[in-house]
């Protein structure tokens, strides 16, 4: 089976905009832009599409779910890694948290929780891992595209790189690859399962469709779409 991870397109706070609600910051119109490129792109019709619960990510994939009318969307618990309390950083920006998200990496500490609504290194490796299996268990013929996260991607992207490496090690790892080789907005991480094991197929690249593309207005989805981390967002 073949599953295609999407970053969500730009959000509000990739743009620099002060963050107040993670779950609900919507897209820019660069971002809208973005996801209708990405509905463009593919090359092969899913059998599956799957959105986390995040608004951002949930308007990148409407485009695509437009495209392939037949095709259900599922909302899996694939959402950003949320590390800093969000309750201490409402309405800051990704330059006020900076140091703070510098100081969380340089701990080190997969078991550190920052405050209520937080989640520590581990449990978003379990997450990661818990989507793993739950596409494991699809059929061999299945394909999936699902729509999430930077930094959700690198811990999936972990979690089949470096599977036997205990957490702190991950973790280690984790924030100086992140910084040199960041999942940018509508990047695809593309994974085949095969005879029991994952891998990495690559980063795929917007490319011209195979499949006719389908009008979608996206007007009526950016304001149609309602409803993690505090770093890229």
């Amino acid at each position: 089976m073949r599953a295609t991870f999407v970053r969500h397109g730009q959000s509000t706070g990739n743009a620099g905009q002060p963050t107040s609600d993670l779950v609900a910051m919507p897209l820019t119109p660069l971002g809208v832009s973005q996801a209708r490129e990405v509905a463009c792109s593919w090359r092969r019709e899913p059998t599956h599409i799957v959105s986390s619960p995040f608004l951002r990510a949930r308007q990148t994939a409407e485009p695509s779910c437009v495209r392939f009318p037949g095709v259900p969307m599922a909302i899996w618990p694939i959402h950003e890694f949320t590390y800093l309390c969000p309750a201490n950083w409402a309405n800051t920006t990704r330059a006020q948290r900076r140091p703070t998200v510098e100081a969380y990496w340089d701990r080190c500490d997969p078991a550190d929780v920052d405050g209520e609504g937080a989640e520590s290194f581990s449990q978003v490796l379990r997450r990661a891992e818990a989507a793993l299996a739950r596409l494991a268990a699809l059929p061999d013929d299945a394909e999936v595209f699902l729509f999430s996260h930077g930094q959700f991607m690198q811990a999936v992207r972990q979690s089949v790189g470096l599977a036997g490496q205990s957490d702190a090690d991950k973790m280690a790892q984790f924030w100086p690859f992140d910084q040199r080789s960041p999942v940018l907005n509508c990047q695809k991480l593309v994974l085949g399962h095969r005879q029991g094991q994952w891998h990495v197929l690559g980063e795929e690249p917007l490319a011209a469709p195979e499949l006719p593309a389908l009008p979608v207005d996206m007007d009526a989805i950016a304001a149609g779409a309602a409803g993690g981390r505090f770093g890229r967002e």
